[in-house]
C-alpha cells in the first residue's frame, strides 16, 4: 500500500520560512516523479513544483519560481519543499504527489498559513 506522509506545515508570518517533507512508502520512489501541489478552498489544486526521478528535471509554478526549491533524497524516500520568504498568497493546503505512470498517488495534505 502506497503512503505519502507530509509534515512541516504550520502558521508563519510573511517573510518567514517553512520546509515541507514527504516520506513515501510502498512505491518505487527512485523511479517516481515527485511533486508538491497546493489547494485553496473553492479553487482547483495547482502544481507548485515537481522533480523528476534521479533528481533531474525540476518544474516550478511561476508564482514560486526562484523562491521555492524542491529536492529529493532517494536514500530516505523523501521529497522536500523549501519555502523561504513566504507570502500571504502562499496560504493553502500543500499535497505531496507521486507519479509512476499509469499510477498517481496523493498525501493527506499539510496546511500552510501565512498571515501577519
Amino acid at each position: 500500500q502506497v503512503q505519502l506522509v507530509e509534515s512541516g506545515g504550520g502558521s508563519v508570518q510573511p517573510g518567514q520560512t517553512l520546509t515541507l517533507s514527504c516520506v513515501a512508502s510502498g512505491l518505487r520512489f527512485k523511479t517516481s516523479t515527485m511533486g508538491w501541489y497546493r489547494q485553496v478552498a473553492g479553487k482547483e489544486r495547482e502544481l507548485v513544483a515537481r522533480i523528476g526521478w534521479l533528481g533531474g528535471g525540476t518544474e516550478y509554478a511561476a508564482a514560486v519560481k526562484g523562491r521555492f526549491t524542491i529536492s529529493r533524497d532517494n536514500a530516505k524516500n523523501t521529497v522536500y519543499l523549501q519555502m523561504p520568504d513566504l507570502k500571504p498568497e502562499d496560504t493553502a493546503v500543500y499535497y505531496c504527489n507521486a507519479e509512476r505512470p499509469p499510477d498517481r498517488y496523493w498525501g493527506q495534505g499539510t496546511p500552510v498559513t501565512v498571515s501577519s
